[in-house]
């Protein structure tokens, strides 16, 4: 490669603001157990081995399906689920790993979510002996794809609603209905669908399970959306499922109502509160970087007020995240953790991060916008987790509801 030569008016090839600056004002995480450190830095060495791949995906909207899979081949994707088959992660552990692959990239802490968080802790909560000793740890080890179908192009904040139907027939059950933005969903894998029982005179009439489904069986399609401007590096997909006939054995025995998915989506609510950690941490030290390297009027732009000024208004939410994460995990730990906690912690953690990146991003100037300094691509990104595991409305509600007594849902 040809060494940079300065030339009138470019004195700098580039700016080096993408590298780990070990951002700890409180420090937050200087007290690891051996184990969660352990974690942590195996999700580091992931990210540095993967990153750069990642980040042309991202720009190409390509999954790179064998990057992602590479997390469970390094046991990242247990996302503290507390099972005998697997690797269990502390609630501290799994939330630094999340926050570590999300500073690295968004997708791949999308992929951690779908296929540890929501695919893999439904199989370990409410799958059969049979289901969990074919599938658990082929899913936990990136060895099948697998997905999470709830959410319908209807029914995304009510999917408590969701019309997806499931009715016997012999020793069947056939599926019918729509999904939409089902993460692996159209990777080749199985999908964990959530359906509607129709079976007049069975318990579970009009109550809402799960159904394990290959994504190879007939009737059943999935659409890799396309058109994203976020998350462009895991494909989502719009799923079809025509007249899907599965084994009367393919339901989850442990799901018997809408109340079991909630159970799944209260447990990555957490998980999305330290995604969004890793998002801003990135933004952050990208614009303390770029403060410190980009020279104007003669001097960095660190030495200016204002910019110091925005680096510590930045500083204060991200320490704010972070002490967030670090408490919902230790309530964890000890058995407390109560679903609103979650729910608060998502709420302030993605709102803050998306402040942050604004500021970075401002910071950054024009090369704010370029993909090789990260941000615009962690600005991106922040709008999906912003929305994912309940709107900004919805945990608003829910915590609204558990501090005066009251729902305010329609």
């Amino acid at each position: 490669m040809t060494e940079f030569q300065p030339r009138p008016g470019q004195s700098v090839a580039g700016y080096d603001v993408t590298a780990r600056a070990g951002t700890d004002y409180y420090a937050v995480f200087a007290d690891l157990p051996a184990a969660d450190r352990e974690a942590w830095d195996r999700a580091k060495a992931y990210i540095d081995e993967v990153g750069t791949r990642m980040q042309q995906a991202w720009d190409a909207a390509e999954y790179p399906l064998d990057l992602a899979m590479r997390a469970g081949e390094l046991d990242l994707f247990n996302d503290g689920i507390d099972h005998p088959a697997l690797t269990r992660f502390s609630p501290l552990a799994a939330g630094l790993v999340n926050m570590e692959i999300s500073r690295g990239d968004g997708s791949l802490g999308t992929v951690l979510a779908v296929q540890g968080g929501l695919a893999l802790r439904t199989l370990a909560l409410f799958g059969s002996d049979q289901q969990q000793e074919r599938w658990l740890v082929p899913v936990a080890r990136g060895r099948v794809a697998a997905s999470f179908a709830l959410t319908e192009p209807d029914h995304g904040s009510d999917s408590v609603s969701l019309e997806t139907t499931a009715r016997r027939d012999g020793d069947e059950w056939v599926l019918d209905g729509a999904k939409k933005w089902i993460g692996n969903g159209a990777s080749g894998g199985i999908t964990l669908v959530w359906a509607r029982v129709e079976a007049p005179g069975d318990e579970f009439h009009g109550a809402v399970r799960c159904f394990l489904v290959a994504q190879d069986a007939p009737g059943y399609t999935g659409t890799v959306i396309a058109g994203k401007a976020s998350l462009r590096g895991i494909h989502q997909a719009h799923i079809a499922l025509d007249g899907v006939r599965v084994a009367a054995d393919a339901v989850l025995p442990g799901t018997r109502s809408f109340k079991d998915a909630s159970t799944v989506l209260y447990s990555t609510r957490s998980g999305v509160a330290w995604s969004a950690l890793g998002h801003a941490t990135a933004c952050y030290e990208a614009a303390l970087a770029y403060a410190q390297q980009r020279i104007q009027f003669g001097k960095p732009l660190a030495r200016f007020q204002m910019v110091q000024e925005r680096l510590a208004q930045m500083l204060e939410e991200l320490t704010a995240m972070q002490l967030y994460c670090r408490w919902m995990a230790d309530l964890e730990e000890r058995g407390e953790l109560r679903p609103t906690q979650a729910s608060l912690a998502k709420y302030h953690n993605t709102r803050a991060a998306r402040r942050i990146a604004a500021v970075a991003r401002d910071l950054l100037g024009g090369n704010g916008i370029l993909l090789e300094n990260g941000v615009m691509q962690h600005m991106a990104d922040i709008e999906a987790i912003h929305t994912y595991e309940g709107t900004e409305s919805v945990q608003a509600l829910l915590i609204g509801r558990d501090i005066t007594g009251m729902s305010a849902f329609a």
